[in-house]
Order: C-alpha cells, then sequence, then structure tokens
C-alpha cells in the first residue's frame, strides 16, 4: 500500500500532470518487501532501516510503508526491464548490506494476524482510521509504472490494462499460505487487500476529464487528500506521468520482478499501437480477477470475449500477442520468465510444492534464501 508524502490534490480546472515527461514505455518498479529476523520472524525494523540510508542516495529509493514490518523499494527510471533487474538486485543487496533481513512474498507465509505493528506517523493516521482492523497482516506487492505520452493515452493504457489484470494476476500469484496453513487461494494478499476501500479494477473512463472527475468526487468522499489514496489495481498516476499495474503479489526474486514489468511493457507497446476491443464490463473484469487470484494457471479466466478461457491459454496468447512488440523494443529475452511460469508454474504452485515435500518451515527458509 502507498500512501502520498506530499499531496497534490488534482483539480479539474488545472489538473496536474507530468505524462510526456519521461520517455514512453520507460519502466519505474516498487517491491513492497517484508523485514524479518535471521530465523524469518517479522521485524519491526523500517525506522531503523529509514535511519540508516538517511542522507545516502539509496534515502530517496527505500521508503516506509503503513507497517513497521515493511518497506517498498523503488527503482529510478528505466528504458528497460534489464535495468529494472539490475536497480532491484542492487536495492535488495543494498538493504541487506546495511544488516537487514528481507522476505519476498505477498504474505508472510507463517506469521500469526496480530503480530503487525502499525507505524507511528501523522501521514499514516487516515489510513488506519479507515482501514482499522482491517490491517492484520503486511501485503506485499510489486507495483509497475509505465510512461505515457499524454493523458490521453494514460487513460486509453489504463481502460486496456484492465483486461490483462486476471493474466497478470494468475502468472504473479505468490501468497497461498497465510498463518502457517494453506488459505485456498493463490493471492491470499488480494484476499485481504480486497477488504480494504478503494482496491478494485477501476470503471472504463471516457477520457483524461472523467477520470479527474470520479477521482476528485472519490478523493472527497473518502475524506483524503489526493488521488494516490485510491488503490485501484491499475491507474493513471498523474503526478508521475505514468500507468501503474498494481495488482500482483511481488516475485520472490528480482529476475521474475523484471520479466513482469517487460510483461506491462510490452503489453502497454501493443494497446498503444494496436488498442484491443472488447465487451467486458467492469464486474465481470472483478470476478475473473477474483477467479485468478483464487486458482491462478488454473483458473478460467476472461480476456477478449464473453467465455472464460484456461488463463495459461490467455497467458499464451498475451504473450504472443506481445512478443513482436518486446522484439522491437529489444526486451523479448526477459519474457523468457513468463514462458518458465506457464511451462511450470507460478510462485504459489511452487511454494506449495515445497511445502508439501518439506513442510512449512523448509518453505520459510527458502524464501528467505531466494529473497536475497
Amino acid at each position: 500500500m502507498r500512501t502520498s508524502s506530499s499531496p497534490a490534490p488534482l483539480s479539474r480546472s488545472e489538473p496536474p500532470h507530468r505524462f510526456g515527461s519521461s520517455p514512453p514505455l520507460s519502466l519505474g518498479v516498487e517491491e513492497e518487501l517484508l523485514l524479518v529476523d535471521a530465523q524469518g520472524e517479522l521485524a519491526c525494523a523500517a525506522e531503523e532501516v529509514l535511519e540508516s540510508v538517511a542522507g545516502t542516495p539509496l534515502a530517496e529509493r527505500v521508503s516506509a510503508e503503513i507497517f513497521t514490518e515493511q518497506i517498498e523499494l523503488k527503482t529510478k527510471v528505466c528504458r528497460d526491464p534489464g535495468e529494472v533487474l539490475e536497480q532491484l538486485r542492487q536495492l535488495r543487496q543494498d538493504v541487506a548490506a546495511a544488516g537487514f533481513v528481507l522476505l519476498a512474498c505477498g504474505l508472510h507465509p507463517t506469521a500469526a494476524a496480530d503480530e503487525a505493528v502499525l507505524v507511528d506517523k501523522p501521514r499514516y493516521e487516515v489510513v488506519q482510521k479507515d482501514l482499522g482492523s482491517l490491517l492484520r497482516t503486511p501485503p506485499c506487492g510489486l507495483h509497475v509504472h509505465v510512461g505515457a505520452p499524454d493523458a490521453e493515452a494514460a487513460i486509453g493504457l489504463a481502460n486496456a490494462f484492465r483486461l490483462y489484470l486476471p493474466t497478470l494476476q494468475a502468472l504473479s500469484a505468490n501468497s497461498p499460505f497465510q498463518a502457517g496453513v494453506d488459505s485456498g487461494h493463490a493471492s491470499a494478499r488480494t484476499q485481504i487487500v480486497r477488504s480494504y476501500p478503494r482496491f478494485q479494477v477501476p470503471r472504463h473512463f471516457r477520457d483524461y476529464a472523467h477520470f479527474l472527475e470520479v477521482a476528485d468526487q472519490l478523493v472527497a468522499a473518502a475524506g483524503v487528500d489526493d488521488y494516490t489514496y485510491i488503490w485501484w489495481d491499475v491507474r493513471p498516476h498523474p503526478n508521475l506521468g505514468t500507468v501503474e499495474v498494481r495488482a500482483v503479489d511481488v516475485p520472490t526474486e528480482p529476475h521474475t520482478s523484471a520479466a513482469i514489468s517487460a510483461l506491462v511493457q510490452a503489453i502497454a507497446a501493443k494497446e498503444l499501437d494496436r488498442p484491443t476491443e472488447s465487451p467486458l464490463h467492469r464486474e465481470a473484469l472483478e470476478e475473473s480477477y477474483f477467479q485468478a487470484a483464487s486458482h491462478g494457471l488454473e483458473a478460467e479466466i476472461l480476456f477478449d470475449s464473453e467465455r472464460p478461457s484456461p488463463a495459461r491459454e490467455v497467458a499464451a496468447r498475451v504473450l504472443e500477442a506481445v512478443r513482436p512488440y518486446a522484439r522491437e523494443l529489444g526486451t523479448e529475452e526477459a519474457l523468457g520468465e513468463i514462458e518458465r511460469i506457464l511451462r511450470e508454474g507460478n510462485g504459489a504452485d511452487e511454494q506449495r510444492r515445497i511445502e508439501r515435500a518439506d513442510g512449512i518451515d523448509a518453505l520459510l527458509a527458502q524464501l528467505l534464501e531466494r529473497s536475497c
């Protein structure tokens, strides 16, 4: 979850935005990660991390979240997924070198719901007031920003990405375990954040002015400072000039995060060039997204028709449709990780295989080792 440190309310009369300020299809990636001790138990160390990096270049790349056991690592603006991978690896290594242990998965697999502690800062007060007891355990997502050339193109991309959310969810689900037991969902993180306000598939927007109208009304209704408290699964981000895809679990390894960013970038390139026509309404996409969160790659999901298809088939079709654009961008190699996921399963599948073979403690140990 992300809050704003420098509120910039939208206004229909003079809407500020930075669309076009960075190259179209440039990338920025944010990983929400858990802070744990050497045994993998949650550690209330967010403030210590921030203090340790204060006054260094790393300070701009690390931020706190609402839970004291969680931080967010943020890349600079990147041209391609190769830069994303390099920066994410370095950021994780830098935090580890400062003496902290990271765990990368959608939810901690064994932590009890009442173990988490909230950050005591004024900027989180409105979130704590709204969410109250819903804030049970830190959910960790991956957020991928892609640069948009102008405001109307950003709205077109946000509308288009709604169609891909179930596919992205099926590929990325990485949180089957909660409080030491199998939740029955591929992404238990998604089921948790769905209880929060303003976490949902957004509507289709007619244009940028329509987005501003909806955002202004929602900000007023929620009693928050600005649109960054609207946590839709995909949202235009005028302050950054990007479209932000927020609907996926954080992967355990950085190269998977980079691969998902490559897929998002290629989808954006395809949709800017050749938009997908779809009859699907928001309610149907919301349900399809839920199915993907529950069943992962075994789900039946909607994409470009009103008939559900197996998630693996849809993902394979998406991959082939965007491959020429990835080839043109020089990023086709990064999609090899997506192909591996289609063959071998997503993070949730792998977690369940490890737990069945060796138990939940072995799963936690492997997650720790691979999160470095």
